[in-house]
């Protein structure tokens, strides 16, 4: 099920009626404020190329799982978010720190991917050295977003700051990176390889649910259990894209199918096997949605999004 079946199915799901009503919403804001924070280098004819690659990575479509989490988990606090300012910009702050994550992932000194989101990657698109700056911009306009725009108190600016800072650096996503480069042609044991996606991939998913709890006003119960569920679904998220490098198709992967075999990573199923792997996947789910008994049903969205992360290997 993609992320356009779930806009263009018209059901009953909670997860595909949220995302009818907020991507649209959220594509239009992100598309506004890149726009307004690069007016005025793209009035520098040398810079144009930097200018494109920013919306070509950005503005690219996906799943906007990240952005999708900072409003499901606000809403899930008991706020409505749609159209609030500072639910907006985190949103849009946690999917810019995202794009720029792919653009120096896909790098030839990192992962080496030609393929993004079906697409060309930035670097095969524009050239390393733009693809480079055009990560490096992405990430500075996030925290300027964070800094600048939408109504919210300087106390909660700055928890926001803190929380997002913390999971994109050395102690969250690039250390996971760092170590999953380290570890290739090894074999760590399943603790190395849980730590190391917990970071790499789980540290932004945890970072934009608890911003959408700071943002909807949530309580330190209510946070808790976000930081729970956000770690079951990190962690399924890493396990269903182990899963689909070896059963999936690239049609449907937006990137190469086996990349993780060619280059030779530790992932779940090299580690403890297939069929274990997705045994820990439905654990994971498992986990998850206990997190949310204490919820009511503005929860919801974030039940199906734990459900939709499992069905993808489905």
């Amino acid at each position: 099920m993609t992320t356009e079946t779930l806009i263009d199915a018209g059901t009953d799901d909670p997860l595909e009626r949220f995302v009818s009503q907020y991507k649209p919403h959220f594509e239009q804001f992100l598309s506004d404020r890149l726009a307004q924070l690069t007016q005025s280098i793209a009035r520098t004819e040398q810079a144009g190329p930097l200018v494109d690659a920013l919306a070509y990575s950005s503005l690219a479509g996906g799943k906007r799982i990240r952005a999708m989490l900072v409003y499901m988990a606000a809403q899930a606090c008991g706020t409505p978010q749609q159209g609030n300012g500072i639910a907006d910009t985190a949103a849009a702050a946690v999917e810019l720190i995202h794009c720029y994550s792919l653009i120096h992932d896909d790098l030839p000194a990192m992962d080496d991917d030609d393929l993004r989101r079906g697409k060309p990657s930035c670097h095969i698109r524009f050239g390393e050295a733009t693809a480079i700056l055009a990560g490096d911009a992405l990430q500075a306009l996030a925290f300027e977003l964070l800094a600048c725009d939408g109504e919210a108190s300087a106390n909660l600016r700055l928890n926001l700051v803190r929380q997002l800072s913390q999971a994109a650096g050395a102690n969250g996503m690039v250390g996971g990176q760092a170590i999953d480069l380290a570890v290739v042609d090894q074999t760590p044991d399943y603790e190395a390889l849980v730590n190391m996606h917990r970071l790499k991939t789980g540290a932004l998913i945890e970072a934009a649910t608890l911003m959408g709890c700071l943002c909807g006003g949530g309580n330190d119960s209510q946070a808790r259990a976000l930081r729970q569920y956000a770690q079951a679904i990190g962690l399924a998220f890493q396990v269903i894209d182990d899963i689909l490098d070896i059963e999936g198709k690239t049609s449907e992967l937006g990137k190469p199918q086996g990349t993780d075999i060619q280059a030779n990573k530790p992932t779940y199923p090299s580690i403890i096997g297939l069929d274990a792997a997705k045994r820990e996947a439905l654990e994971l789910h498992r986990q998850a949605l206990a997190a949310l008994q204490g919820f009511n049903q503005q929860a919801d969205p974030l039940r199906a999004l734990a459900s939709f992360i499992i069905e993808r290997a489905a």
